[in-house]
């Protein structure tokens, strides 16, 4: 095998997961509970019920949960469905920047270990494990300055992920990760233009494929023994970064960014600055809106026609300017502004016509250890009001508190479970160590349940 599969491998077959740190048990803890938030806010979403029916198709007594049901199906399957749900809202945390969304593999990952019978400890540590993969891939190969996806993470760090809730040998967690990576590569054009239901379903299809990998791993498949030197680094050049982990002194998991609002990640700051504005100015009194941001957002979420006139929930949740404008309206932020009739409401549109999204050399220089953000607006009569924002809250460095995570958790599972059923998950998410049955902890959470 090559260097940097043998380091994953060793690594992954080495971690004891009775020796990983209470901080890092306790932070997945919080990313589990945001994930499964995430996936139940989203349960009626088309993508979701779409997944769902995929997923549905084959029923295995003791295979994974689909969330939100009672159906258990090939750990595969319910990998794909339960991560297009946890994506779809765009709420769960990520690796800014091009890294995508780590979380995409937690709960493929989960339904692994229910499918086995894993002890919860086991899935904690390969959760940490795949995170810390999928930081170490992201820094290494940047793939989408070669017009290919991030996704490619998703399904290594699922693969691991699985192969450690497996108890895969060293051989087969090596076939897994080759496995998973060769077949994967994805194109970037998910992410650009008019954005489509595919936008949250790429990694959750990659999700499935790492999962497939380590089940094919299991039963004897062989891969390339070189899946990155000499295959990888074939497409987009050597690895810029050689040894894996990326720090042994801490864990990749505790740098993840959550996502405070349900928007693309670049959008938190200005959102966090639009609120601060709302109560300086009406919107009838806007004169011109001047968003200043780092060139990464600019192009992800400021740049593009389809962005000034967002027609699906995809590309608005990735529009800067949209965003800005619903908030500086609303006084507020809720995903209730991504309903299709909010599209074409009149005001927003208006108000957006007058904003401008430019880069900031200063603010491209505090990019990309922290994410800023200054809006100015002119008024009518010629008033200037500015709102800087240097990290949004979420932030690793600015990071949510246990009741924030737990406030959001609530307002999503309450879309589909009643309070008090929301709050007794709680309780058992925050002892997530100590549960004996994940089946039955996951079919606790069947909606139909709830009424």
């Amino acid at each position: 095998m090559d260097t940097i599969t043998r380091s994953i491998v060793e690594h992954v077959t080495g971690l004891d997961s009775a020796a990983l740190p209470a901080a890092v048990v306790h932070d997945c803890k919080r990313r589990i509970i945001d994930t499964i938030g995430c996936a139940l806010g989203a349960f009626d979403a088309e993508p979701s019920r779409i997944a769902r029916s995929f997923a549905m198709r084959a029923s295995i007594a003791d295979g994974a949960s689909i969330i939100g049901t009672s159906h258990r199906t090939l750990p595969e399957l319910a990998a794909f469905a339960n991560s297009v749900a946890s994506r779809y809202i765009e709420g769960n945390d990520t690796f800014p920047g091009g890294g995508g969304h780590p979380s995409d593999c937690l709960l493929p990952i989960l339904g692994v270990a229910e499918a086995s019978g894993a002890p919860a400890r086991t899935a904690i540590a390969a959760i940490a494990l795949a995170y810390e993969v999928h930081a170490y891939l992201f820094r290494a190969f940047p793939m989408r300055r070669h017009a290919l996806d991030y996704v490619v993470y998703t399904a290594v760090a699922s693969a691991v992920g699985a192969a450690k809730v497996l108890g895969l040998t060293t051989e087969q967690t090596a076939n897994a990760i080759s496995l998973s990576l060769v077949p994967n590569l994805a194109l970037d054009i998910s992410r650009r233009g008019h954005l489509t239901m595919w936008k949250g379903a790429a990694a959750p299809n990659s999700a499935r494929n790492g999962v497939a990998a380590a089940y094919m791993a299991a039963a004897g498949m062989t891969g390339p023994a070189t899946p990155f030197e000499g295959g990888l680094t074939e497409v987009v050049g050597p690895a810029e970064i050689a040894a894996f982990p990326l720090d042994r002194s801490t864990f990749a998991i505790l740098n993840a960014d959550f996502k405070f609002f349900l928007s693309e990640y670049h959008a938190q700051s200005p959102a966090f600055a639009a609120i601060e504005l709302h109560p300086q100015v009406e919107t009838k009194e806007i004169e011109k809106v001047a968003v200043f941001t780092y060139r990464f957002a600019w192009h992800e979420i400021g740049s593009g026609p389809e962005k000034w006139r967002p027609a699906t929930r995809e590309t608005a949740d990735h529009s800067l300017p949209y965003i800005v404008a619903c908030v500086l309206i609303d006084g507020g932020y809720s995903d209730a502004i991504y309903s299709p009739e909010r599209y074409a409401d009149p005001r927003t549109l208006d108000l957006m016509q007058k904003i401008a999204i430019t880069q900031d050399p200063e603010l491209e220089r505090r990019y990309p250890k922290s994410f800023p953000c200054r809006i100015e607006i002119t008024t009518k009569a010629g008033r200037r009001l500015v709102a800087s924002v240097p990290n949004p809250t979420g932030h690793h460095d600015r990071p949510m508190s246990d009741e924030q995570v737990a406030g959001k958790f609530r307002g999503l599972a309450e879309r589909q479970l009643a309070p008090a059923r929301v709050q007794h998950m709680l309780d058992r998410l925050w002892q997530f160590e100590t549960e004996g049955d994940l089946a039955r902890l996951l079919g606790d959470l069947r909606i139909e349940a709830s009424t």
